[in-house]
């Protein structure tokens, strides 16, 4: 058994280094290693964010071909990618890992505007993506108040789902310029494996979000069998083909999204959810309600999602069928965390590269 495991090892290694070729962005999952296997302990989250914890971010440049960023115009210069993550202190390993994957796969990483959404600590967490990316000019720190959406939260299957920065992405119309049109909203526990502007460039058509669907996903499941036996509730999908997708990856047409009001339009189903319980889980069921059948489609290759594992401790999960652009652990596990422990999951490799943390490894 032991030389199946350094094997394993091998293996997964040499997939990282295929990872990290611009020449080789996207790859069949074909070629991965699809393999389960259990861990056994419990994980605590990284608490630290003093600026010592990360090393510096590798050099970027933009190509010959890009055009200019033009940083004297700011955040409404119309060259620009925008992208907006947040900050939180348990996820910033992630959240650090995720940018630095956009920056190096990324034909003109100068021209990519990180969007930094924060709900404490303003200053440090600021002061540590400096020091951790100072060739980065392009960036933002916009502070969430927790107050804003904390009276609206209900409880929920897992705890990091009830935090407030997690509904954060409710208010980018809010929170960011007027003059920012469009955004690519993404978790923190993702590494992007292509060019980001080629999500970027996705036609949204009449609709206000893009995502990957799945529509071979038990939908039903996500709302409460009182939801679906309430007469007030169960014809919300009525006319409607309604998709489970991850909000997690998500391009949004902000202009769309002002002129619509949809910030409010979540609310009202936040207010309906504390009265009469029809779901289980955190941020996503009040945007299933608002936008599931009428969702841009996105390429799944734009959301390898689920890595992280279900909720049952132990399990880990293979890549989905296709290419691969963008790596998701979402679920409970999270890839930090499980290397730190000694006992990954086999794709937990492909998210070290990108990892700063200088005491990781």
């Amino acid at each position: 058994m032991h030389w199946i495991t350094r094997f394993s090892a091998i293996f997964s290694a040499a997939l990282a280094m295929i990872l990290l070729s611009p020449s080789l962005q996207s790859f069949s999952p074909a070629a991965a290693i699809r393999s389960s296997h259990p861990y056994a302990d419990e994980f605590k989250p990284q608490q630290n964010s003093d600026h010592s914890s990360f090393r510096e971010s590798p050099m970027f440049r933009n190509a010959e071909q890009c055009r200019s960023s033009g940083e004297d115009s700011g955040v409404c210069n119309p060259n620009l990618v925008h992208v907006a993550i947040t900050l939180d202190i348990d996820y910033l390993r992630g959240s650090i890992a995720a940018v630095n994957s956009i920056l190096q796969h990324s034909m003109c990483p100068q021209n990519v505007f990180f969007h930094f959404l924060v709900s404490s600590e303003i200053q440090n967490l600021e002061s540590l993506i400096r020091s951790t990316f100072p060739k980065l000019t392009n960036l933002k720190i916009y502070y969430f108040a927790p107050e804003t959406v904390q009276s609206l939260i209900s409880s929920s299957v897992r705890q990091a789902l009830e935090q407030p920065l997690n509904y954060a992405r409710n208010y980018l119309a809010d929170l960011l310029e007027p003059c920012v049109k469009r955004v690519i909203y993404l978790d923190s526990d993702l590494v992007v494996v292509d060019d980001i502007v080629k999500l970027w460039k996705t036609g949204l058509g009449q609709r206000t979000i893009g995502a990957p669907e799945y529509c071979h996903a038990n939908f039903t499941k996500y709302f409460t069998g009182g939801f679906w036996s309430d007469k007030r509730f169960n014809g919300t999908f009525k006319g409607r083909n309604p998709c489970y997708f991850n909000t997690g990856v998500m391009v949004i047409d902000l202009k769309k999204w002002r002129r619509f009001r949809f910030t409010k339009r979540i609310e009202k189903w936040m207010e309906i959810q504390k009265m009469e319980r029809i779901y289980e889980l955190g941020s996503l069921p009040p945007f299933l309600l608002v936008f599931a059948g009428h969702v841009a489609p996105i390429s799944h290759r734009w959301n390898q999602h689920g890595l992280g594992g279900d909720n049952v401790r132990g399990s880990c999960r293979d890549l989905h069928s296709g290419p691969v652009s963008l790596l998701h652990w979402s679920g409970s596990g999270k890839p930090w965390l499980r290397l730190d422990s000694k006992l990954p999951c086999p794709l937990d490799t492909l998210w070290a590269p990108y990892d700063l943390y200088k005491h990781s490894h």
